[in-house]
C-alpha cells in the first residue's frame, strides 16, 4: 500500500477572521480526516515515537484503534499513561518528540500523532468522559501542591492507584499554566477545566485560594499528610533589568497574559478587567509565550506588534506552527536585536525601546549561536507598550518557608530525576519548579515518575 508522504492537513478558522476573536484556531481533524491520516502509521514493532513520549503513551496502538474505528477504546489507551489527552493534543511539540522519531520522516512528513490524540479526545469530551473503576481505596494521603500539568498528573495517577489527594491551588481556579499562560485561541478552557473535572471524578479534592508557604506550610502539610509533591511551576518573570523596565505601559508576559486568560480582560465589558492595548506594541523574546503574547496583542486590537530577538528566526525556541500563525495573523519580526533601554516620556509613559544590532557567534550552551553586539549599531525603535516575554522562574515563597529543602542557584528544587525526590523527607517535586520552564507535557512526565515513586513509597510496591 502507497502512504502518503504528507500529512492530513488540519482546518483553521479563516485569517481575517481569527484575529477578530480568541476561538480557537485549529479546529481538529473530521473522522475522514482522521482516518486517512491514521492510515499512514506503519505500525513500527520498535514504535520509536514511543520513546520521544514524555508519558510513553502507546502510540501505535491507539492510532491502529482509530484506522479500526475503535475510538472508545483508543483514549482509553492513551489514558493508560495521559490525563489530560485533549490538552496534550493541542500544545504538546509533538514534532520535537513523538513525531521527531516517527520512521515516515524519512521519506516525508510524520505521521501527525497530536491530531490525531486531540481526535480521539474531542470525541470523547462530546460524548461525556468515562470515569474508571477504582479497584482498590487505601487509607492513603498525599498532598499536591499546584494544579498545572504536573500537580494534576500526580492527583490523576494516584488517584487511580485508590491513594487519596488534595490539591493545594493559590489562584481563585485550578489548571495552572494551562488556565492563565495559554490563550483561549490556542487552548480553550471548556477543554482545561473538563479534563480538570476528570481528575475530580477519579476523586481528587481541589482546593483554591491556598499559598502554601503563607496560608499553610510544608512542614504543617507534613503533619496531615503521607507524602507531598510540590508541582508550583516557574510563574515568577524574569526582566531585562535595563534602565527605563518600570515605566508605564510594560508588561511581563506572565501579568499580560493572566490578566487576559485568567481574569478574562478578553471578553471586556463583559467581565470588568479590561487591559490597554497600545497602537504600536513589541514583544521582547523568541519562544511560545512570546508567540501567545504577540498574537494576543493582534486580537485586542493592536495596529502594529512587533517582536523583538536577539537571534534570528532559525534559533527561536518556539513552535514553528506558533510562528506561521503568527505570521499569518500579522505579526512582525524583527531579527538580531536587543534591547539596551527603555525610553519614556514626561509623563513616565514608554514611547520606544534604544535597540543594538547583533550578529550571530559561536554555539553557546543552549546549542544556539550566540548572540554578539555590534558596536556602534544602536538606534530607537517607536514603541507605545512592551510585552517582555524572556522567561519565567520559580516563585521563592516555599523555598523561603522551608529551610531544609534544596535550592539550585537558580531558585529550583534540587531533585533526584529518577524518583522525583527532594533533600526533604516525603516531599517530591517535578515540572518547571525542578527543571525551569519547560513544556506542558515535559511537566507531566516528572509528574508520572514522582506518581510511581510515591506508590512505591506508600504501598511498598516494586
Amino acid at each position: 500500500m502507497k502512504v502518503l508522504k504528507t500529512k492530513t492537513p488540519m482546518p483553521e478558522q479563516p485569517v481575517e477572521e481569527r484575529i477578530r476573536n480568541f476561538d480557537e484556531v485549529a479546529l481538529g481533524y473530521t473522522e475522514e480526516q482522521a482516518l486517512i491520516e491514521a492510515s499512514r502509521c506503519l505500525q513500527c514493532k520498535d514504535a520509536p515515537c514511543i520513546k520521544g513520549c514524555p508519558v510513553n503513551i502507546d502510540i501505535p496502538g491507539f492510532i491502529r484503534l482509530i484506522k479500526e474505528r475503535r475510538y472508545d477504546e483508543a483514549i482509553k489507551k492513551i489514558k493508560e499513561t495521559n490525563n489530560l489527552p485533549a490538552t496534550t493534543g493541542r500544545v504538546c511539540p509533538q514534532e520535537n518528540q513523538c513525531e521527531a522519531l516517527c520512521t515516515l520522516k524519512r521519506v516525508g512528513e510524520p505521521v501527525a500523532i497530536g491530531r490525531l490524540e486531540r481526535f480521539v479526545a474531542d470525541l470523547e469530551l462530546k460524548k461525556g468522559i468515562e470515569i474508571p473503576k477504582i479497584e482498590k481505596k487505601y487509607n492513603k494521603n498525599v498532598a499536591v501542591i499546584g494544579s498545572g500539568p504536573a500537580g494534576l498528573t500526580v492527583a490523576g495517577d494516584l488517584a487511580k492507584k485508590g491513594i487519596n489527594v488534595s490539591i493545594f491551588e493559590a489562584f481563585h481556579e485550578p489548571g495552572g499554566v494551562l488556565i492563565y499562560g495559554i490563550p483561549e485561541f490556542r487552548l480553550p478552557k471548556r477543554i482545561v477545566r473538563a479534563e480538570i473535572e476528570y481528575v475530580k471524578n477519579l476523586g481528587v479534592n481541589i482546593y483554591t485560594n491556598v499559598v502554601v508557604g503563607r496560608t499553610i506550610t510544608i512542614d504543617e502539610l507534613l503533619k496531615e499528610y503521607d507524602a507531598v509533591f510540590i508541582g508550583t511551576g516557574a510563574g515568577a518573570p524574569q526582566f531585562l533589568n535595563i534602565p527605563g523596565e518600570n515605566l508605564v505601559g510594560i508588561y511581563s508576559a506572565n501579568e499580560f497574559l493572566t490578566r487576559v486568560n485568567l481574569m478574562k480582560a478578553y471578553r471586556f465589558p463583559e467581565y470588568d478587567t479590561p487591559i490597554k492595548i497600545g497602537k504600536r506594541v513589541g514583544v521582547i523574546g523568541g519562544g511560545n509565550v512570546a508567540m501567545d503574547a504577540a498574537r494576543t496583542a493582534i486580537r485586542l486590537g493592536a495596529e502594529e506588534v512587533h517582536v523583538l530577538y536577539r537571534r534570528t528566526e532559525e534559533e527561536m525556541p518556539a513552535r514553528y506552527e506558533e510562528i506561521i500563525h503568527a505570521k499569518e495573523e500579522g505579526v512582525r519580526f524583527n531579527f538580531l536585536v536587543a534591547p539596551v533601554k527603555f525610553i519614556g516620556d514626561e509623563n513616565g509613559k514608554v514611547i520606544g525601546i534604544e535597540l543594538q544590532r547583533m550578529m550571530l557567534g559561536e554555539p553557546d550552551s543552549s546549542g544556539r549561536r550566540r548572540p554578539i553586539p555590534v558596536p556602534n549599531s544602536n538606534f530607537f525603535f517607536p514603541l507605545d507598550m512592551v510585552i517582555v516575554a524572556i522567561g519565567t522562574i520559580p516563585n521563592p515563597l516555599i523555598s523561603m518557608t522551608t529551610p531544609d529543602l534544596a535550592i539550585s542557584k537558580h531558585g529550583t528544587i534540587i531533585i533526584d530525576e529518577t524518583t522525583g525526590k527532594t533533600s526533604k523527607e516525603r516531599v517530591y517535586a517535578g515540572g518547571d519548579i525542578a527543571s525551569g520552564a519547560a513544556t506542558v507535557i515535559n511537566a507531566m512526565g516528572a509528574g508520572k515518575i514522582s506518581a510511581r515513586s510515591i506508590i512505591k513509597y506508600l504501598l511498598r510496591e516494586n
